[in-house]
């Protein structure tokens, strides 16, 4: 059961201080069509967290936009997924029903440049009755999808192959777990994951702060590493990649599979109302 990141390895910068994305806010998640070399990122439009809208992005890997997409409704972003099917179609997973700002089920579509998407106009998936914050994560080279969710307000995870979960067959998880291991500290604000295999990795961590989280101390963000099938916490290492940014706000993690495994990690940089992203990546074993 090898684990394809060293989580201690430092990282390597990506992309830098990016302006591309349709709003000037936060990323917030992002994944990789790795078939047609596309980055997709979850933002927030502006002023619509409450009611849980988001702007979905398509960009090219040089980080240059190539379409967006709005979504009314469906929840903050925490995590996305892209699946390719076996007739070609590309389908984009994310959190759905938003209630408070966070998704209380799942859906999939797929991108339509310019498109503005409701609830109405998608099938929201609700597999864990009764959850919320529902956020999902999609591992291609597994065929395997998780979703992250809260029952009675405690985070868990739930894995599932991904072709009894598109068919709809929730009865029989590969896994079921609570989180547990993002970060040292409890209270800090959990980031973002990523499902690779029978690996879970998570981000944890929060903006810099002049008195909480000084930049002198390079950011208080961790990495951390679940077995997918038990939830067992196997490594943790606090990053301190871009360290360099102002502001400097851990979000969002995605595994790219092409031309070697990476674990990629976004950072949110940039004054308010001026926001840009940057991503760095931690190298699969040699």
């Amino acid at each position: 059961m090898a684990d394809p990141f060293d989580l201690s390895t430092p990282s390597k910068r990506w992309l830098w201080k990016k302006d591309t994305l349709k709003e000037p806010t936060l990323l917030q998640s992002f994944a990789f069509d790795e078939v047609n070399q596309h980055l997709y990122v979850l933002q927030l439009r502006r002023g619509g967290g409450a009611a849980g809208d988001l702007f979905l992005n398509r960009l090219d890997y040089r980080g240059k936009r190539l379409g967006h997409m709005e979504l009314r409704g469906f929840g903050h972003g925490v995590s996305i997924g892209v699946q390719h099917a076996s007739d070609g179609t590309v389908w984009i997973w994310t959190e759905a029903d938003a209630k408070d700002g966070y998704g209380c089920g799942v859906t999939r579509f797929r991108f339509v440049g310019g498109a503005v998407r409701t609830q109405e106009d998608v099938k929201v998936r609700h597999p864990i009755p009764g959850s919320t914050h529902n956020q999902p994560s999609v591992c291609m080279a597994s065929r395997s999808i998780a979703v992250r969710h809260r029952v009675e307000g405690e985070p868990r995870y739930r894995v599932w192959d991904l072709d009894a979960f598109v068919a709809r067959d929730y009865a029989d998880p590969v896994a079921d777990f609570p989180q547990t291991g993002a970060h040292p500290d409890p209270a800090i604000p959990f980031q973002g994951y990523a499902l690779h295999g029978d690996r879970l990795y998570q981000l944890a961590g929060t903006a810099y702060d002049a008195k909480k989280n000084p930049p002198a101390r390079r950011g208080n963000a961790y990495l951390s590493c679940l077995d997918s099938r038990t939830g067992e916490l196997l490594d943790r290492q606090r990053t301190e990649a871009g360290h360099s940014l102002d502001h400097r706000e851990p979000e969002g993690l995605a595994v790219r599979h092409a031309a070697g495994a990476r674990l990629c990690l976004g950072l949110g940089s940039g004054a308010e109302g001026a926001r840009r992203f940057s991503i760095y990546f931690k190298p699969g074993a040699a």
